[in-house]
C-alpha cells in the first residue's frame, strides 16, 4: 500500500500508473481537476502541464509535509489553490462548489512518508511508532498499542490486515507492554518476528500487522468511504473519478461503489417491483495495473490498482 507520487523527474520514484491516470482523468485546457492525495505532487504536475490559462488544479492533503512542498511548487501558480485537510472532505472546500472536471485519489502512504524513520510508518528503519500521516491528529499507534485491549487489537490486525496470527501477536503485544512500552518501530517489527519466525518468504512477518496499525490508525476505509461519496457530489456530468488503491479491501471497496452506481441491484422476485434503475456512474474500463515495464522502474507499483468512472446526468 505504497503510492509512488515524487515528481516525475525524480530518478527514484515516478508517480504510479501515471500514463494511465493522465488518460483517465482525460484532462481539458478549461477544466477544473482536484488532486485530493498531492504527496510530492507527482500526477499533480501532470494534470498542470495539460492545463491551459483558464484551468484550475486543486491539490489537498492532511501531511502538512506534502502541504509545505505543494506551496514551494506551485504555490506561485495562480491556477492552483492548495488546502491542507483530508480528501474526505473535499466537498466542504469553496473552491470545489461549483463542480470539477476530474477528481484523482491516490490511497495508502506514499514514498516520502515510507522513507522517513521518523514517521513511522516502517520497519526498515527504526523510528518512533508513529504512522500517523496528518501528527496533529489523533493518537498515535504506540498510543494506541498501548491503550488498546487485546480483543481490538487483535481484531484490527485480522480484519485490515489479514493477519492469520493475530491473536497471538495481540496477546505478545500485551504481555510485553505490561513489562515494557512498545514505542519504536524495530520493538514491534522484532517482537511479531520473533513470535512468528522469518521464514523463508519475501515478506516480514510483521508487514500486516503494521498495515492494519496504520490503516486503523489513520481510519483510511473510513476516509476513502466518505471521500467516494464526496466526490460523487462534486464531479460535473462528465467529469473523471481515478482511485488507486494498493490493498485488496481499498480496492473492494471502489470497486463496490462504482458498480453501485453503475449497475442495477440484483432483483428479488419476493420483494416489490423496484423502480427504474438510473445510473450516475459510467464504470470506464475494468481494473488497470503497471506493467512489466513500469515494475521493473518501480517494483512497489506491484500492488496498485486504478479504477476510472464518468459522471452521468445532473450533478448531484
Amino acid at each position: 500500500m505504497v503510492r509512488l507520487d515524487d515528481a516525475p523527474s525524480s530518478p527514484s520514484h515516478v508517480p504510479v500508473l501515471f500514463a494511465q491516470v493522465m488518460e483517465g482523468l482525460r484532462v481539458r485546457e478549461d477544466g477544473i481537476y482536484l488532486d485530493g492525495t498531492f504527496g510530492r505532487g507527482g500526477h499533480a504536475r501532470g494534470v498542470l502541464e495539460r492545463l491551459g490559462p483558464n484551468g484550475r488544479l486543486l491539490v489537498m492533503d492532511k501531511d502538512p509535509q506534502a502541504i509545505a512542498f505543494a506551496e514551494q511548487q506551485f504555490g506561485a501558480d495562480l491556477r492552483v489553490a492548495i488546502r491542507r485537510g483530508s480528501f474526505s472532505g473535499l466537498a466542504r472546500w469553496e473552491v470545489v462548489a461549483a463542480g470539477v472536471d476530474g477528481i484523482l485519489l491516490d490511497i495508502g502512504v506514499s514514498s516520502p512518508q515510507l522513507d522517513q524513520a521518523e514517521r513511522g510508518f516502517s520497519f526498515r528503519a527504526d523510528g518512533p511508532l508513529d504512522m500517523r500521516m496528518d501528527p496533529d491528529a489523533g493518537p498515535s499507534a504506540a498510543e494506541w498499542l498501548a491503550s488498546a485491549s487485546e480483543t481490538e487489537i487483535a481484531d484490527v490486525l485480522w480484519r485490515l490486515g489479514e493477519e492469520r496470527q493475530s491473536r497471538r501477536i495481540a496477546r505478545a503485544i500485551v504481555a510485553h507492554r505490561s513489562q515494557s512500552p512498545i514505542t519504536r518501530t524495530a520493538q514491534l517489527a522484532e517482537l511479531i518476528a520473533g513470535l512468528l519466525g522469518r521464514g523463508e518468504g519475501r515478506i516480514h512477518p510483521a508487514t500486516r500487522s503494521f498495515q492494519a496499525i496504520r490503516i486503523h490508525i489513520n481510519r483510511e476505509l473510513d476516509e476513502l468511504s466518505a471521500g467516494l461519496d464526496a466526490a460523487m457530489a462534486c464531479l460535473k456530468p462528465g467529469g473523471r473519478l481515478a482511485v488507486i488503491s494498493f490493498h485488496s479491501l481499498e480496492d473492494r471497496l471502489v470497486k463496490r461503489f462504482i458498480q453501485k452506481h453503475s449497475r442495477p441491484p440484483p432483483g428479488n422476485r419476493r420483494l416489490p417491483e423496484a423502480q427504474p434503475f438510473q445510473p450516475d456512474l459510467l464504470a470506464v474500463g475494468g481494473a488497470q495495473r503497471a506493467d512489466d515495464a513500469e515494475l521493473a522502474i518501480n517494483p512497489r507499483a506491484r500492488s496498485a490498482v486504478l479504477r476510472v468512472a464518468e459522471r452521468l446526468g445532473a450533478a448531484a
